[in-house]
């Protein structure tokens, strides 16, 4: 195990926030293996990117010799997290919940060490208790102080939108899971401040040593303004599949791409400074840093080979055409058959007629992958990922999503 200084420089990199860092020294200071704890929902099908920050984290902990637990929260996930929600979170059916666990359980050991990590479903003590344990775990808050919360004083305060008794009680449940884990640290989202401090008063109330809250940042999506979310349809999942996972890192900012090196990347803080530094001097291609990135996430969900074909197809695809870099990429869902006629005029809406749309396919001026097109009725579909040239002057990187 690192020396504490070691290990703090690891621990505090990228953390938004620590609560608090004194006691995290002590607790280091034992020299002991701490119990490090991050919890997750098994509302959506699969994770992304944005779940992974905080698993990221906790596998650095692993690496330093500490005890990870992973928790999923089947029990909770009956509930919903109401965390940065304006309005109530629908519910989840038990049979998806227990799907869903599944899938969980074997995604993130490709982050983590299976032999290392303690999975824990929290269904195994909440699912114990009954009405009157309840009541006496709501008994150790306030609704008053309930109310202080930020997302829950916007609702109740401003949109004037219903808050259930329920949502009061996830809080609760998720601090509980700290003291029946009597978690050392607990990691979350910066979303997740006030559940992890209650859990840090539900352990003094039952006389544990309060754990350290470790926040980290909210990754912000595809569209580098909100936070990535499923809802949003602003995601990368860690099940994308090699080449729309790599399509989908390219078609990130250069600004957000740096975000994604900080918050993402396995390489050492120092390499990614450099990399940095050499960017902004002009001595390597943000497009290359960009590509790095991506080969580095579909190797690690899908493997090394894998990875560097993702990566060829996309430089033969996207690269190799004789046209400059600068190409807007477009995402777009698609549900079966997407003819080239309806791409143009109805989703690209770059020519407005179809008789124009002829005119051009008649001189071999439209193209896919520098393949001239013959008929309006030509299905795109048949690739999910392709280069559209209209004419001299317009070219397209089209990336289908079912």
């Amino acid at each position: 195990m690192k020396n504490i200084d070691s290990q703090l420089e690891i621990i505090k990199q990228g953390a938004a926030e620590i609560i608090q860092e004194a006691e995290l020294v002590e607790k280091l200071k034992s020299k002991k293996p701490l119990t490090v704890k991050v919890g997750l929902d098994p509302t959506m099908p699969d994770m992304h990117l944005g779940h992974t920050v905080v698993i990221n984290k906790l596998r650095q902990f692993q690496k330093l010799g500490h005890n990870a637990v992973f928790l999923i929260g089947d029990y909770t996930a009956c509930i919903g997290d109401p965390s940065g929600r304006d309005a109530t979170r629908p519910t989840v059916d038990s049979r998806t919940i227990k799907e869903n666990s599944k899938k969980f359980q074997k995604e993130i050991f490709k982050i983590l060490d299976k032999d290392k990590t303690k999975v824990v479903f929290n269904s195994k003590w909440l699912g114990k208790l009954k009405g009157l344990d309840l009541i006496e775990l709501a008994s150790h808050y306030t609704v008053a102080r309930m109310l202080e919360r930020d997302d829950f004083d916007k609702r109740f305060k401003i949109e004037k939108k219903p808050i259930s008794i329920h949502e009061f009680l996830y809080p609760l449940l998720q601090a509980q899971d700290s003291v029946e884990i009597k978690a050392d640290v607990e990691l979350g989202g910066t979303d997740q401040k006030f559940n992890l401090l209650l859990g840090r008063k539900l352990q003094e109330d039952h006389n544990i040593k309060p754990q350290v809250c470790i926040m980290m940042p909210i990754l912000e999506g595809l569209d580098g303004v909100k936070k990535m979310s499923k809802s949003l349809d602003n995601y990368i999942s860690i099940s994308d599949e090699p080449n729309d996972m790599f399509g989908k890192v390219m078609s990130i900012s250069d600004d957000l791409m740096w975000r994604y090196y900080d918050l993402l990347s396995f390489k050492n803080y120092e390499d990614i400074v450099l990399v940095k530094q050499m960017c902004s001097q002009d001595k390597f291609n943000p497009r290359d840093a960009k590509i790095d990135i991506a080969h580095e996430l579909v190797e690690r969900f899908h493997g090394h080979d894998k990875a560097d074909k993702a990566k060829s197809n996309f430089i033969s695809r996207f690269q190799n055409k004789n046209i400059t870099d600068d190409i807007p990429l477009i995402e777009l869902k698609t549900a079966g058959e997407l003819r080239i006629i309806d791409l143009i005029i109805n989703n690209l809406k770059v020519i407005k007629s179809t008789s124009e749309v002829r005119r051009l396919i008649s001189q071999n001026a439209i193209k896919i992958d520098s393949k001239p097109i013959t008929t309006i009725d030509y299905d795109c579909s048949a690739d999910s990922e392709f280069l559209l040239q209209i004419g001299k002057k317009k070219a397209y990187k089209i990336l289908l999503r079912p």
